[in-house]
Formats: C-alpha cells, sequence, structure tokens
C-alpha cells in the first residue's frame, strides 16, 4: 500500500498524552464549510422568523456531519488516498471522471458561494461594487494557497474561525437569550408553519461534497506509518476526536447566529432574509460596533471556506490523474486555478447575487448523493479498507445518514426550482 509523503515524513506516534494535539487542524478546515456564508444566511432567516425553536436543526446537521466526515477521514487514515485518488484507482475509468467531473462542478458553484460571502462583506465594510469585492478575495486567496504550505494555510484557517468564534461571543454578549427557550429548541424538533424550506436548507446544505473530498485530503497531515494495524487504529481515535471537538466548535457557532437573530431580530419583529440586511437592522438594534463586527467576521468566513473550496478542487482535481494535492504540482495548481477562477467568471455573468446562492445550492442539492454515496462503497470495499472497511452496525448508520441528507437535498432542490 502506497503512502504519501507530501505533508512530511511519516513514523510512529508517541503515545502521550499530548499526543492529540498533533491532530488538531483537518477538522477545523472541515468546519469553515459550515460555517460558510450559505449557512449564515440560512442560520440569520431561521432565528429572525422563528425564534429559537429551529435550533434543533443545528444539533441534528451536526450529528449528521460527524457521522459522514468521520468516516471520509477514515478512508485518508487507513488508505493512504483521499476520495478522489480512491474513485480513481477502485472504479472504472469511465464512472470515477464521470463523479469527479460532477465533484468539480459542485465545488465551483460552492466557490461561488464563498467568494460572493467574501464579496458582500467587503461592500458592507468598505462599499466596493460587489464584482471588484469577488476579484479582492479572489486575488488574496490566490495568493494564500499558491504561497502558503499547507501547514500555514492551516494555521490561517484555526485564527479564522477563532475570531469568527469571537465575534459571535461579542455580539451575544449584546443581547438577552432567553437560555430556557434555546435549551428546549435545540434538542425538541418543532416544525413551525411555513419553516420546512428554511429546515431543508439547514439541514440538506450542510453536508458539502467537497468538504468530504477535504476531509480524506488534509486527514493526511496527521499521517504516521500506516503499515501497522495499532497505529492505524490510535489514528482513528484522534482523529474521530478532532472531528467531535470541531463539530462542536462549529455547533456553538451555527447556533450562535441563530441565537443572535433571536434574541436582536425575533424578540423586536424584524424579519431579515439577507446578510446585507442582517448588517444594517443591527445598527439601530445593538449599534454601530455589533453591525461592523458582523460584517468583518463574515469577511473572515468568506476567505476562509474559499480556501476550503480551493483545497479541495486541488485535491479532486489532482485525485483524477492520481495524484495527491502538491500545490508545487501542475495538476493541483491547475485545479485550484480552475475552480476558484471559473466560480468569479460565473459571478460576472450574474446580475443578482441572490440567484447565484440559489444556483451553487440547487448545484450541491444535485450532486450531494453521488459523492456520499461514492463513500460509502468505497469505505465499506474490504478491497479498498482491509480489515478497516465499515462494519454492518457503521453501514446502517451511514446509508441512513446518507439517505436522510439525500432525501433533504432533492427536496430542497424542488422548493427552490
Amino acid at each position: 500500500m502506497e503512502v504519501k509523503k507530501i505533508f512530511g515524513t511519516f513514523h510512529k506516534p508517541e503515545r502521550t498524552a499530548l499526543d492529540f494535539v498533533k491532530y488538531i487542524g483537518p477538522g477545523l478546515l472541515v468546519t469553515v464549510g459550515f460555517i460558510d456564508p450559505g449557512n449564515w444566511a440560512s442560520n440569520i432567516a431561521a432565528g429572525s422568523e422563528y425564534g429559537y425553536k429551529l435550533l434543533w436543526m443545528v444539533t441534528l446537521s451536526t450529528i449528521m456531519l460527524i457521522v459522514l466526515q468521520h468516516n471520509a477521514a477514515h478512508l485518508g487514515i487507513a488508505t493512504g488516498l483521499c476520495l478522489s485518488e480512491a474513485a480513481t484507482k477502485f472504479i472504472r475509468p469511465w464512472l470515477s471522471r464521470t463523479l469527479l467531473t460532477t465533484a468539480i462542478i459542485a465545488v465551483v458553484t460552492t466557490a461561488l458561494a464563498e467568494i460572493l460571502g467574501g464579496a458582500i462583506a467587503l461592500t458592507m465594510l468598505f462599499n466596493i461594487p460587489l464584482k471588484i469585492g469577488a476579484v479582492l478575495v479572489l486575488a488574496l486567496v490566490l495568493w494564500m494557497l499558491y504561497t502558503n504550505s499547507y501547514r500555514k494555510i492551516e494555521r490561517w484557517i484555526i485564527g479564522f474561525v477563532s475570531l469568527i468564534g469571537i465575534s459571535f461571543i461579542f455580539e451575544l454578549s449584546l443581547v438577552n437569550i432567553d437560555w430556557v427557550s434555546s435549551g428546549v429548541g435545540w434538542v425538541a424538533p418543532q416544525f413551525p408553519h411555513g419553516s420546512m424550506v428554511i429546515i431543508m436548507s439547514v439541514l440538506g446544505a450542510v453536508v458539502m461534497p467537497h468538504n468530504l473530498f477535504l476531509h480524506s485530503e488534509v486527514i493526511q497531515s496527521r499521517q504516521w506509518n500506516i503499515k501497522e494495524d495499532a497505529v492505524i487504529k490510535h489514528q482513528l481515535k484522534f482523529e474521530f476526536m478532532d472531528t467531535l471537538i470541531s463539530m462542536i466548535i462549529g455547533w456553538a457557532i451555527n447556533s450562535s447566529m441563530i441565537l443572535l437573530a433571536a434574541a436582536a431580530f425575533f424578540a423586536n419583529g424584524v424579519h431579515v432574509s439577507e446578510l446585507s440586511q442582517a448588517v444594517e437592522m443591527l445598527k439601530p438594534l445593538l449599534g454601530r460596533a455589533a453591525s461592523l463586527v458582523f460584517a468583518i467576521a463574515l469577511l473572515f468566513a468568506g476567505v476562509a471556506s474559499t480556501i476550503t473550496a480551493g483545497l479541495s478542487g486541488g485535491s479532486i482535481f489532482a485525485g483524477m490523474f492520481g495524484e495527491p494535492y502538491d500545490i508545487r504540482d501542475r495538476h493541483t495548481s491547475i485545479g485550484v486555478g480552475l475552480i476558484l477562477i471559473s466560480a468569479v467568471l460565473v459571478i460576472f455573468f450574474i446580475s443578482d447575487p441572490f440567484t447565484g446562492l440559489i444556483i451553487s445550492q440547487m448545484a450541491l442539492s444535485i450532486q450531494l448523493p453521488f459523492t456520499i454515496f461514492l463513500q460509502i462503497y468505497l469505505t465499506s470495499s474490504k478491497k479498498v479498507m482491509g480489515k478497516f472497511a465499515n462494519t454492518t452496525f457503521g453501514n446502517v448508520i451511514l446509508w441512513t445518514v446518507g439517505l436522510i441528507v439525500a432525501a433533504l437535498n432533492i427536496m430542497l432542490l424542488i422548493s427552490v426550482m
């Protein structure tokens, strides 16, 4: 079994209490996709329209995300291959190329939404025209991806996620939260009249195709010698802890968005459907500082999620040629540029940002089931995974979650057509 050495020399891990710290990072990269501008819009709409009643969506979506992302990382650890490489190696060429091409298209639409989020934030902060803002976000992200090593990018992402979290702690300090109602909202599913579109948009869009490809790739930045079963089991344990903690952080940030919208907007009878509207409405309700911090956090989210879209796009494209992600390699660098530049070009042909977000959600809704079931097929195969293939119980859980996510995305697709 080949082992990729792109991220460093592999060695046997030391069994110390601090060993887990070495694994922190990959999960947080995935978390960025969980708190991207698309999620912001859905969460703000949920809180402003229905108060604390839809908090349970964040809890359920986080559980589903943990299951699928851990399984994607499982593939990377056990095989030394990312999802794209594994598909190229173990699936017939015509089928793998077709599936991976649809995944690339999905990543382009994902990047479109992420870049739009960053551009919207620049418009809020500096009154920069949307299309110029999109070009500025593109330039910054390309510079970061082409000039920084993976480890440096990972540290940038951790910093972005930390700043977003701090921003919402500040925002929540300005409002009065009904913690009893929010506690009920987190665990008790409720379906207020007219809420199904928002419920589907949050639950159906939280698991994104590019994040599954990305997690199977970046987990190998922590790769040790995978020839020993004991080492693989050790790594799987710490990977799950990283995924669990990272997803809980994502759960907290997404919950904070709904809490803020419920306390600031719903409590005052203000209905918000767009991010720019949220910033404007925060000024009279909570002051200029609140709206400024909100816009800055959105900018961080847009840039960070665009970076992860570029990483995953490069990984998928390189994997089609049986290669790992390496920004110095021709296929990876072409893939990164192809994804991000294509997304900005699409933005230039869209007059309405909301239309762009709808297009991105439709593309994700169509493609996501293919990625989920491709992943489950590969991780269930003993030919691919050996003794680390999914157990029967694990497959039941994965297929259940996969079918739920697929059904929600199909329902979301129907609702926006």
